[in-house]
C-alpha cells in the first residue's frame, strides 16, 4: 500500500510540477521554451523602451504627436488587420522613426491552436506590415503575452525575435495616475515598457488613460536620467 501511495503521490507530483513548467512556458516573461524571446535590456545603461500594442488606432497619431514633441522614439506592436483598416497611420508610425513589430494579424489568444494558425497568423501580419509600411519587422509580441508550440518555428521562417516586457503598464483598466505609478515604481534600466495604442481590433478604442499617462511619465522618467530608446537599440546594445 505504501509502495502504491508513492507511486500515486509521484505521478501527482509530476502532473503539478508539468503544470507549471507550461504555465511558465506559456505567460513566463523570461521564457524561451516555445521561442526565442527577451523581455529586457541590458542593466549597464540608463535606458528604457516604451513599446505599444494593438494598434495602429485612430488614436495613434495623437501619440504620435507626443513622442515627436519631446523627441523619443518607440516600438509599435501591429496588428495586421489594424494596419490594413488605417494604412496611412502605419506609415505615418514609420515616417516619424519609430519601430515597428509584429503582433499578429487578428490578435488570438494562442492556447491550444495548431502551428499552422500559429503560423498564418505570423505570417499575414508580416505581408500587412511590409506591404503597407515598406518595413519587415524583426521582432513580434504574441497578443495577451500567449507563447505555444509551434510559435519558434513560425518566428523563424519570419526570423522574428520575441519580445515580452519588464513592465505592463495595464492600461486597459487603470486610470492615468495608476497606470504612471506602475510604471515609475517598475521602471529600472534596460527596462521595457508595455502599453497600448489599441484595444485588440476595436474601431476608435477608448486610450485616453494610456494618453494621459505617457504624458505624464515622459518628463518624470527623463527627470530620473532615462534615456528613451527602441527595443531594437535597447537590446543590441550592451555599453
Amino acid at each position: 500500500m505504501r509502495s502504491m501511495m508513492g507511486v500515486i503521490e509521484g505521478a501527482v507530483c509530476a502532473a503539478f510540477c508539468g503544470a507549471g513548467a507550461m504555465a511558465y512556458g506559456v505567460r513566463g516573461r523570461s521564457s524561451t521554451l516555445f521561442a526565442p524571446s527577451v523581455y529586457r535590456g541590458p542593466s549597464s545603461r540608463r535606458s528604457l523602451a516604451l513599446t505599444f500594442d494593438d494598434g495602429p488606432s485612430e488614436s495613434t497619431h495623437i501619440l504620435l504627436e507626443v513622442l515627436t514633441n519631446h523627441n523619443i522614439p518607440a516600438t509599435f506592436f501591429q496588428c495586421g488587420v489594424n494596419v490594413s483598416r488605417l494604412p496611412e497611420v502605419a506609415r505615418e508610425v514609420v515616417r516619424r522613426g519609430h519601430e515597428v513589430g509584429n503582433h499578429s494579424h487578428t490578435h488570438p489568444k494562442f492556447y491550444f491552436r495548431e502551428p499552422e494558425f500559429i503560423r498564418e497568423e505570423l505570417t499575414r501580419a508580416q505581408n500587412v506590415i511590409q506591404d503597407t509600411t515598406g518595413v519587415s519587422p524583426a521582432l513580434f509580441r504574441a497578443p495577451f503575452g500567449v507563447r505555444w508550440p509551434g510559435m519558434r518555428e513560425a518566428q523563424r521562417r519570419l526570423n522574428l525575435l520575441g519580445v515580452m516586457w519588464t513592465v505592463i503598464a495595464r492600461d486597459w483598466k487603470l486610470a492615468a495616475p495608476a497606470i504612471v505609478r506602475r510604471v515609475v515604481a517598475r521602471a529600472r534600466n534596460g527596462a521595457i515598457v508595455c502599453l497600448h495604442d489599441g484595444r485588440g481590433l476595436e474601431a476608435r478604442p477608448a486610450v485616453e488613460p494610456m494618453m494621459e499617462a505617457v504624458r505624464q511619465l515622459i518628463p518624470l522618467l527623463k527627470a530620473e536620467g532615462y534615456r528613451f530608446e527602441t527595443v531594437s537599440q535597447l537590446i543590441c546594445q550592451t555599453n
